[in-house]
């Protein structure tokens, strides 16, 4: 975890609000496509995490940071729980268990067009050995606030989404349900509300205007990844690795002093057979072309100044089992 900059006045109540200061972690869980990073990315504003279609895409435990005048919420992102096939997905479990180690809060995404199913009973019940007690009477309590977040509920009729209501609060004791859909707009400000209500008092633990505790590197990686998982779709082989070699930016040899120019930003692309690196190229370069035309301005932005995105496939046969290089690309 990277250092907390604290506000140590910020235990009093906020001026602008009267409310006591609230701050705390908050893990998003939920199984793998159910829209997780679409959620974090719409109350934070901006896309700090990929969101696709694609299950399992989430590959780290994202962190970003929502500021509001009388609280501040970091939303871990952890990649959905499942039972892992590869070593890359004993790892990603393993994110999982360190992501809610620290949590003060959960919110559990439930996809309001699908059934709930053996995925979300398997994750009820390795929160409840991490988080509750059973009682005498068969109940749950809970250490910590359980939120269910009712994702989708644009594919429903109001008719529909009351019953699924009624199943989601019967599934678990949930401290609340909030119902929402992300990708449009519908009732996110509750969702924030809600969280925020249920996040201890404490002091702010990060500048304002930071979002994410991501570094640049990891932000930039990511955001390739996900470009690539727009560009081919069904195509694309789920074995893709992203790495951030450097970034440098344009400075005199003999004084080391900064200039205007362009910062390089040198990225290899891993793939795990050879047969992979055309569809990741694309005819012409194609692809590669495309990828880079696309993230032009959030790269900038995050680099700062302009950037010019240097990519390199290659290929690292088997990475997703092999413990020396997935070390090497960062799991």
């Amino acid at each position: 975890m990277t250092e907390h900059e604290t506000n140590p006045s910020t235990d009093a109540p906020t001026p602008e609000t009267g409310r006591p200061y609230r701050s705390g972690f908050v893990a998003v869980v939920g199984r793998p496509n159910v829209g997780k990073s679409t959620l974090i990315n719409a109350l934070i504003g901006t896309q700090i995490a990929i969101a696709s279609s694609r299950p399992e895409t989430t590959r780290k435990a994202i962190r970003g940071i929502l500021t509001t005048p009388d609280a501040q919420l970091v939303l871990v992102d952890t990649p959905g729980i499942h039972r892992p096939r590869t070593l890359l997905g004993q790892r990603l479990n393993d994110i999982v268990d360190e992501s809610l180690s620290e949590v003060d809060e959960v919110a559990f995404l439930l996809p309001a067009d699908q059934e709930i199913g053996p995925g979300d009973r398997r994750i009820l019940s390795r929160l409840r050995s991490d988080f509750a007690v059973k009682k005498d009477d068969g109940s749950w309590s809970w250490r910590i606030p359980l939120v269910a977040i009712v994702t989708k509920i644009d594919e429903l009729s109001r008719e529909q989404l009351v019953s699924k209501l009624i199943e989601i609060n019967e599934f678990a004791d949930f401290s609340d349900i909030v119902p929402v859909s992300a990708l449009a707009h519908d009732n996110l400000d509750e969702v924030r509300k809600v969280l925020i209500e249920h996040t201890p008092e404490g002091p702010q633990m990060y500048p304002e205007e930071q979002i994410t505790e991501e570094r640049p590197e990891e932000t930039i990686a990511e955001l390739i990844r996900g470009a690539f998982l727009e560009q081919l779709d069904d195509e694309l082989p789920h074995s893709l690795a992203v790495v951030v070699d450097s970034i440098e930016y344009p400075q005199d040899n003999e004084s080391g002093e900064a200039y205007a120019g362009k910062a390089d930003v040198h990225v290899s692309i891993y793939v795990e057979r050879d047969s992979q690196k055309p569809i990741i190229i694309g005819r012409g370069a194609s692809n590669l072309t495309a990828v880079k035309k696309k993230l032009r301005t959030p790269v900038n932005r995050i680099v700062g100044q302009k950037a010019r995105l240097d990519l390199h496939v290659k290929v690292a046969k088997g990475w997703q089992s092999d413990p020396k290089k997935l070390e090497r690309l960062g799991f």
